[in-house]
């Protein structure tokens, strides 16, 4: 960690060592970026797209950790430290332990924050013994042990307005703790309710076609326009507002499984990085090329940039593959040219072993990349084994080295 006063420069300095960070890294170093460092103050990295397996019962905690020193690239300088501002008019990141960092380019991609004070009562709700969620590390064993556990009684689901990371994850720990139910011979004692913010399940037909009949199929009651309002942990309950007719309904839960609202870092948001009028703190960016229009030395991809796709894994894919070619096209003097094209995806885990997936725009038009992806958005075991068996293997091996 750099000690208080110290002052260091960087020619590419990455603010964030999840998967946007240490990926770019990776890749940077691929396309001979020498000086390269990665501002992150954790000591683990955590793979979340396991986070929803552990909630429903079909992976172990320690399949998603490893330790943040074992997943920098090589050559890669690792600041543990937590970055707390950015001057851009001196191109300097101030540190939690006061030193200063410049740089000649600057990544912002620290992630999202998960707002649990945001609703009331939903952080003591989480604390206490009937809440969880795959959402928090910690949490998604506490759900699974909860769903593994129950014999009958009301669930209750929620998922978030956007911008979230990967929301329709909210759903997965639900059709997994359903198909266990089932599986035991108690589905029909337990009330299942999912609360979605949306109008439609999801908002692709094809898709919605798919989920729908599993809905249909484990007796699940969905609440669409809806939003989490509050919660009392100690009576057990939670009121939802329709956000359409302003209606509210309260339900008894005996496990609730909630997923919070999201924003940016809380020191992103008072920086001068932020869209002017995004009251959720995201970067400034050109949807296309991810550099900041303001101030071309900066750069974001990932969670807390503020571009048009639904946030996921997948988009950040994608995202990282182009900001770093217009980052390397830069730094030779050149225009950056690469695009984004705000491709998106999510696999919705809908039984211990099939998934329907979802690949879409910014406007959840199909977006196929593979031939026959009618086919593949069918629920399926194929794609069930991409997701839960080779995707990790991919994402440890090869996404985190810049590789994929």
């Amino acid at each position: 960690m750099p000690t208080a006063g110290e002052k260091r420069h960087h020619q590419v300095l990455i603010i964030g060592g999840g998967n946007a960070g240490v990926s770019l890294a990776g890749r940077l170093l691929r396309y001979h970026v020498k000086d390269v460092a990665v501002v992150e103050p954790r000591s683990r990295h955590l793979y979340q797209p396991l986070f929803s397996h552990i909630a429903g019962g079909t992976a172990d905690a320690f399949e998603a950790v490893r330790l943040q020193s074992a997943v920098m690239p090589k050559g890669v300088v690792w600041i543990q430290d937590k970055a707390t501002d950015v001057s851009t008019g001196s191109s300097t990141v101030l540190l939690e332990s006061g030193s200063a960092i410049t740089y000649d380019h600057l990544v912002v991609c620290p992630g999202i924050q998960n707002d649990w004070t945001s609703i009331p009562g939903l952080k003591e709700a989480m604390e206490g013994p009937y809440g969880g969620s795959n959402y928090e590390y910690e949490l998604a064993p506490k759900a699974w042990k909860l769903f593994k556990d129950l014999k009958r009684g009301t669930v209750v689901f929620t998922q978030p307005p956007g911008p979230a990371s990967c929301d329709g994850a909210a759903q997965k720990p639900m059709y997994l703790a359903c198909d266990h139910w089932r599986r035991q011979g108690v589905l029909g004692d337990i009330r299942v309710v999912l609360a979605v913010s949306t109008p439609t399940i999801f908002g692709m037909d094809i898709i919605d076609e798919e989920l729908n009949r599993k809905i249909d199929e484990y007796g699940i009651e969905v609440r669409y326009s809806t939003e989490l309002a509050s919660v009392d942990p100690s009576g057990r309950t939670v009121e939802l507002t329709d956000t359409a007719t302003g209606a509210s309904e309260t339900i008894a839960y005996d496990v609730l499984h909630a997923v919070p609202p999201q924003s940016a870092p809380e020191w992103l948001k008072t920086t001068d990085l932020p869209a002017p009028g995004n009251h959720g703190g995201f970067v400034e960016v050109d949807p296309l090329i991810l550099r900041h229009p303001r101030f071309p030395a900066i750069w974001s991809l990932g969670d807390a940039a503020c571009t048009l796709n639904s946030k996921s894994g997948a988009a950040l894919r994608m995202q990282t593959k182009v900001l770093a070619k217009n980052l390397k096209a830069v730094l030779k003097g050149k225009k950056p040219t690469a695009q984004y094209n705000q491709y998106s995806a999510c696999p919705f885990v809908v039984s211990k072993n099939t998934v329907v997936f979802s690949e879409f725009d910014d406007k959840y038009a199909p977006m196929p990349t593979v031939p026959g992806w009618d086919n593949l958005a069918r629920e399926r075991r194929l794609t069930f084994i991409a997701e839960r068996v080779l995707l990790p293997k991919v994402y440890w091996n090869l996404i985190l080295r810049g590789r994929a």
